[in-house]
């Protein structure tokens, strides 16, 4: 270390410049790249600079220093571990630098003198030292013995090699001592230095010699010495025999204690083994025993009576838990075990024959049952009285899902064929009186219809015109078959909600297994409830299962009443289905089976609509005026598909009309189109709406450029010959030299078209554009100022021209805008 510490001193480094310490350091996940941090030293007008700098080696071996930081700007130094072992050193400066040193020895000395420095030179706040022995972080640090003072002797030789203060060792003081008193005896040493070397070889020999006399002179003691050794060898001997002789006895003690440890431990294991046993057997007998009254309740049953019923449930859940406790499978062999068990199963086929006989006979006397009244208006009776009196059994029933699950299912079957029976009797005659009062409102309807009318097309075929539709239902009328449906719809809820919630609580619906219900996992929840659902609504299907065809009949006779109405049962069943608080309840399920009849039907209905609108014929008189499905579209405006289809047949059949131009069928049919959809307000029609307005503004403008044209024809061929002039370089202003546009020319063209010619001429178009408008739509006015407009904006063209290019000829139209206006106006007010 000394040797690079002195090449660093002397390639990298000033005069004035001393290095305190040095560490071979490489980056901690870069370990190939080796560089020295440096404590360096230097006196700046006589005043001491401590500064810790990066020294790192180039290419071809060359030294520079990379980065250097003074004392202050060392904010933390981190050893990471408090254990001399650890390499790495984190450094926190501008950033933090993590380091791994080399040497460890290298690491202690440069963080010992970091720390003296700091604390020596930084005035302010110093640096936080973390994680490093505090044993270094002293005034009185051992590291200093090497390194600094190697450094304290370089300052003082003034430049001597400092490699050689590496293998300096300090004088004991005992070497101390011997050599001073040498140096006394021999005051000469140090002016004769050869016979300061004689007399120490002389001293020398003499030493040597009364050596060997010592040794010769002591043989005699050698031998005694040597017959005390094999004296104490022999009474080592005998000490060692006795040692072996109390070994044995201490063995067989040792053995002695074992055995007796043993046998205490198989006592202790023994006591505790019979105390298990005991609290065990004790727990058995606590759970297999059944109190003398449960007994008699089970054997001895009375469920006429309210205290029967309660002690029967007690004794019923008290024979469950004993049953179901949790015994060792070991322990189940145990004879007492058995015959208790063999009791119990006793007990439990008693009491599920008495339970099962009882509610068997309560269930098949449910047929009987007339419900709670009826009426001659349609009601559906519920079954509250017979839900309030099986209520109180329930418990037993749940007791027979868990112990008797044949009995349970049987009894079920009972349940659903017995009031099977009474609902079929109860919805029959329900629809029966919901289908009579819809024949009363169809024959009132029919006969308010009829009128005398010739049946010649079913009534509400949007593309054939009103006065060929058959009688149909007024208004008011369908309002009241609204009426009776929604009451249909609405008494059945009830009536289903209620037996479904009694039948899922009274037959434990909710849960599979009463005995597992809290030992599922997520998934197998899940699918415990789906399969619930699926109990549920195959009981629901038992006990209604004339409930669904009984409905699509009836809503056949409302289709047969009026084909329109599909339409109000629809939009009366997606309430009830959408606004169901369980979407998979029986009765949801009915409804959406219903729903998806009632749509395959109201789709036919639709399909019929959009092939009349197809199919559709033009009116032959003289002007076509509105087609009949856009007239009629107000009876069906709620279909989107069905105004899609109408903006594409009005183009088609614009164009079959022979004496009405296909402009103004699409103009006047687009204009009422849009009217209606304006009026009707509604959200999801509001595109349409749009498009029928851009389609209505296309037709008008085409209508206005065909017909108006151009009133002042040869004027607008003029100024194109004088824009053809232009464009091929001959300057506005130049204009009027060009033989044809000169301005004798102009106003010769001009001539042609004095003001009552022009007037002329717009009232015959007046009297055209009145031919061709239908008088329902009323937009003769609306085309007429389009017209107006249009005329405007050709006078002001050549108004403009003429001003360009004959400015200062005093050359004008024999009308202005002013006259325009006054013709447009008057021809309006004549007519």
């Amino acid at each position: 270390m000394a040797g690079i510490k002195y090449m660093l001193q002397k390639e990298v480094f000033e005069a004035d410049e001393r290095i305190l310490s040095v560490c071979n350091v490489t980056e901690l996940y870069k370990k190939k790249k080796n560089s020295y941090l440096t404590i360096v030293s230097a006196t700046r007008n006589r005043l001491p600079q401590v500064s810790l700098a990066q020294v790192k080696q180039y290419d071809k071996g060359v030294y520079k220093k990379k980065r250097t930081w003074t004392l202050d700007e060392v904010k933390v130094v981190d050893g990471k571990h408090d254990s001399p072992e650890t390499h790495e050193l984190d450094l926190t400066l501008e950033k933090q630098y993590k380091w791994f040193a080399v040497n460890l020895h290298e690491r202690q000395n440069f963080l010992t003198v970091l720390w003296k420095q700091i604390q020596k030179h930084v005035a302010g706040d110093k640096a936080a030292f973390r994680n490093i022995p505090k044993a270094w972080l002293t005034e009185a640090s051992p590291e200093r013995s090497v390194s600094e003072k190697c450094d304290v002797g370089t300052e003082e030789d003034n430049g001597e090699d400092p490699e050689a203060y590496e293998d300096f060792h300090a004088l004991t003081e005992k070497e101390e001592l011997h050599l001073n008193r040498l140096m006394g005896e021999c005051d000469f040493a140090i002016s004769d230095a050869e016979q300061f070397m004689e007399q120490l070889g002389r001293n020398l020999q003499e030493l040597d010699g009364a050596n060997v006399q010592s040794v010769l002179a002591s043989e005699k003691q050698v031998n005694a010495l040597m017959e005390q050794i094999e004296t104490a060898i022999a009474e080592a001997e005998r000490v060692e025999e006795r040692l072996d002789a109390y070994d044995e006895i201490l063995c067989h003690i040792r053995d002695t204690m074992e055995k007796m440890g043993e046998k205490n431990t198989m006592i202790e294991v023994a006591n505790t083994n019979n105390i298990k046993l005991m609290g065990e057997l004790e727990r058995i007998v606590s759970q297999l025993d059944l109190a003398h009254g449960h007994q008699l309740a089970l054997t001895d049953t009375d469920l006429t009576s309210p205290a029967g019923l309660a002690a029967a449930i007690a004794a019923g859940k008290a024979l469950q838990t004993a049953m179901n406790s949790d015994i060792d499978p070991a322990l189940l062999r145990l004879t007492a075990v058995q015959d208790q068990r063999k009791r119990f199963e006793k007990w439990k086929a008693k009491f599920s024959q008495t339970i099962s006989r009882h509610l068997n006979n309560m269930f098949i006397h449910l047929g009987n049952d007339p419900g709670e009244g009826q009426g001659s208006d349609p009601h559906l009776p519920k079954h509250t009285s017979v839900h309030r009196e099986l209520a109180a059994f329930a418990e037993l029933m749940h007791w027979l899902k868990a112990m008797d699950r044949k009995a349970y299912d049987q009894l079920a079957k009972v349940y659903t064929s017995s009031l099977n029976k009474v609902y079929e009797r109860e919805i029959k005659h329900f629809f029966d009186q919901a289908r009579q009062q819809v024949m009363r409102e169809d024959v009132a309807a029919s006969t308010s219809a009829t009128r005398g009318k010739q049946l010649l097309q079913p009534y509400g075929i949007i593309g054939i015109n009103r006065d060929l539709w058959a009688p149909g239902i007024e208004g008011a009328e369908r309002q009241k078959l609204d009426g009776i449906l929604e009451k249909v719809l609405g008494d059945l809820e009830p009536v289903a909600l209620s037996e479904q919630m009694f039948c899922i609580s009274f037959f434990q619906m909710d849960v599979l297994s009463p005995t597992t219900r809290n030992t599922q996992t997520t998934l197998e929840a899940k699918k415990i409830d789906r399969q619930i659902n699926e109990e549920v609504r195959k009981m629901m299907t038992e006990l209604f299962g004339c409930l669904e065809p009984e409905l699509n009949s009836f809503i056949q006779s409302f289709e047969k009443v009026d084909s329109f109405y599909s339409m109000y049962v629809l939009v009366r069943l997606s309430q009830h289905v959408m606004s169901a608080q369980d979407a998979h309840s029986f009765l949801s399920m009915t409804f959406a089976s219903a729903l998806v009849h009632v749509k395959r039907n109201f789709d036919k209905f639709m399909q019929i609509q959009l092939q009349s609108v197809r199919e559709a014929k033009v009116p032959k008189r003289s002007k076509c005026g509105l087609l009949p499905y856009v007239e009629n579209f107000e009876e069906f405006a709620w279909y989107t598909q069905l105004v899609a289809t109408i903006f594409e047949c009005i183009p088609n059949h614009a164009q079959e009309h022979s004496k009405t131009p296909r402009q103004v069928v699409n103009m006047e049919n687009y204009h009422h189109m849009h009217s209606l959809l304006a009026q009707l307000k509604v959200a999801a029609l509001d595109g349409q709406k749009k498009e029928a307005k851009v389609r209505y503004k296309e037709a008008l403008d085409a209508y206005v450029t065909k017909y108006f044209g151009r009133p002042l024809e040869k004027l607008n061929l003029f100024f194109e010959g004088v824009q053809m002039k232009v464009q091929q370089g001959v300057k506005e202003t130049e204009i009027s030299y060009q033989m044809a546009y000169s301005k004798q020319e102009l106003r010769k063209v001009i001539s042609q078209y004095p003001a009552r010619e022009v007037k002329k001429g717009l009232e015959s178009l007046y009297k055209k554009v009145e031919k061709h408008l239908c008088e329902e739509e009323n937009l003769l006015q609306v085309v007429w100022r389009a017209m107006q407009e249009e005329f405007i904006a050709q006078y002001n063209f050549l108004e403009e021209r003429i001003q360009r290019c004959y400015a200062g000829a005093m050359i004008t139209l024999d009308f202005s805008i002013d006259d325009i206006l006054e013709f447009f106006s008057e021809i309006a007010r004549s007519h």
